[in-house]
């Protein structure tokens, strides 16, 4: 796992794990919002998984999909909405950590 700090209130990983998780909330972490489509590579866990596991540590979650038409002007309103309403500080993922950052990236002149 590897987590890159945007600023103090958002960060990026690549794919994460269900076994991550516990490492992830003791990093602080308060919510998680996950960029990638499920099904996305055959070794991907699905969402369903890792949100479960996520809310039995007490993590709040989304699921805002970037996929190959890239970040949608749906998706950043689907991010502005979980930046307003899922306690910081925040990870988001999706395989690399890129759509995660463009997407964060994105939102950040409409929360001005």
């Amino acid at each position: 796992m590897d987590i890159r700090q945007i600023d103090d209130e958002y960060s990026v990983s690549g794919q994460i794990t269900v076994e991550e998780l516990d490492e992830i909330k003791g990093m602080g972490f308060k919510s998680i919002v996950c960029h990638r489509p499920d099904h996305e590579a055959p070794d991907q866990p699905d969402f369903d998984l890792i949100a479960a596991r996520a809310k039995e540590l007490g993590l709040e979650i989304a699921h805002i999909p970037v996929g190959p038409m890239g970040v949608t002007a749906d998706a950043v309103r689907g991010m502005v909405d979980a930046l307003d309403e899922l306690p910081r500080p925040m990870l988001g993922y999706c395989r690399s950590g890129a759509r995660s950052t463009n997407i964060y990236a994105q939102t950040q002149h409409l929360r001005g």
